[in-house]
């Protein structure tokens, strides 16, 4: 993909900005959280140097910017394969590999599901835009898992009245850091964008200086306490961005290999796996977070459609891993008493 540079002078009214601030009023249609990832990737040199997005400009400095190229009016129809669990004229139920983007977005233009899907399909829906046709839901980056794509306009208005009304169920399973002691949690926390990092989003239990909330609840089950880590099962009350992982995080419990909410705990907890779990957590690339349950209703034939997804294989060996030498463990306890 091609690029333009754009130079750019500091004045004297710009003094003290933060670069990311400064690019997002001086070049249109660029927005913070985009001028952040600009300079994240070391495209954006403050006099020949590559500069932080938190840096503080200052009078006389020359900030060359390198901007890609602008997007296709439409995504490219790629050849790019597919896990579908299930097909017809209506829709499609894909199981999402971790590290694939559901659509275009902020600079990725190719590599996307809906990349691989207009290829796949003659038609998909066009009711969620021209970058996003079919999407009804969507899913992180390195979240894993089951998503329904809509293939006529019809079958997605339905859909995304299921999601409205929340009909559409699905569950997700995480691997958290810590041992949590209760068999169930109702999570019931409003979300709102991080007041520092407009790329995160944050829990705002006591909303109070104007920031923007949507209420968000999720429901956890316990399935398995594995020493420093436990499964969880998490049901999505709402949809809100990043949604599992802020409330988990809020609850001192982040989900493990979260780049995002879980670094800080994951220095604390990970000195207590042996040196074959911490390969494994390497493996993840990402957070451990699969959504392996979809339950919906057929947008035509009514009918109720149930679709699981097994664990992608890094997050199954850790799991697997974790189990057994929790049950060598128990083993041993057991010989002492």
């Amino acid at each position: 993909m091609t690029e333009e540079t754009e130079s750019l002078e500091v004045g004297p009214n710009d003094a003290g900005q933060r670069l990311d601030v400064f690019l997002a009023q001086r070049i249109e249609p660029l927005t913070r959280s985009q001028a952040e990832r600009l300079a994240k990737s070391g495209r954006v040199r403050v006099n020949g140097r590559p500069a932080a997005a938190g840096h503080r400009v200052v009078a006389g400095e020359h900030v060359d910017v390198s901007l890609p190229s602008a997007p296709p009016e439409r995504p490219q129809a790629e050849e790019i394969p597919l896990a579908i669990l299930f097909e017809d004229e209506h829709i499609i139920v894909v199981n999402k590999p971790r590290g694939m983007v559901v659509h275009p977005a902020g600079g990725r233009h190719s590599g996307t599901l809906v990349n691989a899907l207009l290829s796949h399909a003659r038609t998909l829906a066009s009711g969620a835009g021209p970058h996003r046709p079919g999407i009804v839901h969507r899913l992180d980056r390195d979240t894993s898992g089951l998503l329904v794509v809509a293939k006529t306009d019809e079958a997605y208005t339905h859909l995304s009245g299921q999601v409205r009304r929340r009909e559409l169920e699905r569950h997700y399973l995480a691997l958290v850091w810590g041992r949590i002691r209760e068999d169930r949690l109702l999570i019931d926390v409003p979300i709102g964008r991080h007041p520092r990092d407009g790329t995160r989003m944050a829990a705002v239990p006591r909303p109070s200086d104007g920031r923007k909330v949507r209420s968000a609840r999720t429901d956890v089950i316990v399935l398995d306490r594995l020493g420093p880590v436990t499964l969880v099962e998490a049901r999505l009350g709402t949809g809100r961005t990043h949604q599992i992982r802020v409330h988990l995080a809020h609850q001192g419990h982040p989900v493990v290999g979260d780049p995002a909410y879980g670094l800080r705990r994951s220095r604390r907890e990970r000195v207590a796996l042996d040196s074959a779990a911490r390969e494994l957590l390497r493996g993840l690339r990402g957070q451990a977070l699969h959504a392996h349950l979809l339950r919906l209703r057929h947008p035509v034939g009514g009918q109720e459609l149930t679709f699981t997804a097994p664990l992608p294989a890094e997050m199954a060996a850790l799991v697997s891993h974790l189990s057994a030498t929790g049950r060598r463990a128990e083993l041993r306890q057991g010989g002492q008493k």
